[in-house]
């Protein structure tokens, strides 16, 4: 009996002091909210892991880089507060309300999360397929996330205002169309900057050519509407943001970050000079440090090819030209050249004869990328091969000029 009575004092006390009960009451709430997250994250979670772990197609990687299980369960708080808050005493119905809303919508965009997490897994999954490189599916996925979040955004627009989903887009489809014409240009350029974002298709600092806009230079701001370029003969250009998404351009990034350069070039032979190589012919060129063992081993692979012919005529056999010489020595030329990257590709090659000559193509990677280094190590290659060209008995192709015309003219009327 004296145990109801002290109870009774207690309840009597506390009812003078309503706002301690309230107190009280929103600090249990809290706690239970509290550790009932901490069950769940703790315990569920980590059930359901060791679960999924025995699956075969479980991948412990991409599950600890988008925990789905572990967003989930966050729903678990605003449950506890929007369902706990009202047996909390002396709250007032605005701040139940409140509270009930936030939670609820918190539980939107958690849900809206966790679905987002479960396409990201979808996605890398996929990937590890090989059909997956001809047949990628993150943009369509990206298109659900888009329509997910959207859907989310207004349900949890319609959860503030008290009012249904279905009500907020019939009101917001008369306004779209009018938003959509006013600011046409402000909503592509949105758009255009989230994708190039996305997709990391261009930086400030980037070296862009955009020959539509005559672009050829450094990114040097990026707003919503335009992105500057300064180009190399210090003039501007501003590209509107969109042209980015919809037009070609080309981004230099990649040959900064691999730290080489390309040289794709070629000298024009006249076709003329160009014949099979004398025994003197070789023996002169046998004294080139870089042609001694190329011309041996090429001596003998050609003498034992000739053997094997069944009419060893001379018209059937093969034989060294200056050209192919030439060629070889190019290539021995730039591997042990300091300025060529080694690890790159490496080809000299003819390409189809035209009316000017024979086009001898050199095309290699320089270890540097800084434009003027760049230049100087392309200029120092060509100045040696042009010069050394007459060394093989060949010519550089050259359209006559005014003062040949002449020397030729004045060279028949001497005669």
């Amino acid at each position: 009996m004296e145990r109801f009575t002290f109870i009774q004092k207690i309840q009597d006390w506390s009812d003078q002091y309503p706002w301690l009960e309230m107190l009280t009451s929103l600090s249990m709430v809290i706690l239970l909210a509290i550790l009932a997250t901490f069950i769940a994250k703790q315990v569920v979670v980590r059930g359901i892991r060791k679960l999924i772990a025995k699956l075969p197609f479980f991948n412990d990687s991409i599950i600890a880089r988008h925990s789905v299980i572990r967003r989930i369960t966050n729903i678990v708080p605003a449950v506890v507060l929007m369902n706990g808050i009202k047996t909390v005493p002396h709250v007032s119905a605005e701040f139940i309300s409140l509270v009930q809303t936030v939670s609820q919508a918190f539980i939107f965009l958690t849900i809206a999360l966790a679905i987002s997490e479960m396409l990201n897994i979808f996605n890398l999954v996929y990937q590890r397929n090989p059909k997956s490189k001809n047949k990628p599916i993150k943009g369509y996925l990206q298109l659900i996330k888009l329509i997910i979040f959207i859907v989310c955004g207004l349900m949890i627009l319609g959860t503030f205002l008290k009012k249904d989903v279905f009500t907020l887009l019939a009101g917001f489809g008369a306004m779209a169309a009018v938003l959509m014409l006013v600011f046409q240009n402000t909503i592509l350029s949105l758009v255009a900057s989230v994708q190039i974002s996305s997709y990391d298709m261009v930086r400030i600092g980037d070296w862009i050519e955009m020959p539509s806009l005559n672009a050829d230079g450094d990114v040097i701001d990026m707003s919503l509407h335009t992105i500057t370029v300064q180009n190399f003969d210090k003039t501007l250009t501003t590209i509107p943001t969109n042209k980015l998404v919809t037009d070609t351009f080309k981004n230099w990034r990649g040959m900064a970050a691999a730290g080489v350069r390309r040289i794709k070039r070629s000298i024009y032979i006249d076709q003329d000079s160009v014949h099979f190589m004398t025994d003197d012919e070789q023996k002169k060129l046998k004294e080139f440090l870089l042609l001694g063992q190329y011309l041996n081993d090429k001596s003998a692979e050609i003498e034992q090819f000739n053997q094997k012919l069944s009419n060893p005529a001379h018209y059937n056999q093969r034989r060294l030209t200056n050209l192919g010489t030439f060629r070889a020595y190019v290539e021995l030329y730039l591997k042990q050249h300091p300025g060529i990257a080694r690890h790159q590709s490496l080809i000299i090659r003819q390409l189809q004869p035209t009316s000017e000559g024979l086009p001898l193509e050199i095309y290699a990677f320089t270890n540097v990328t800084a434009w003027k280094d760049y230049e100087a190590i392309q200029s120092d290659i060509f100045d040696h091969l042009i010069a050394i060209i007459p060394e093989f008995g060949l010519k550089i192709y050259q359209a006559p000029s005014g003062s040949d015309l002449k020397a030729s003219l004045s060279r028949l009327q001497g005669n």
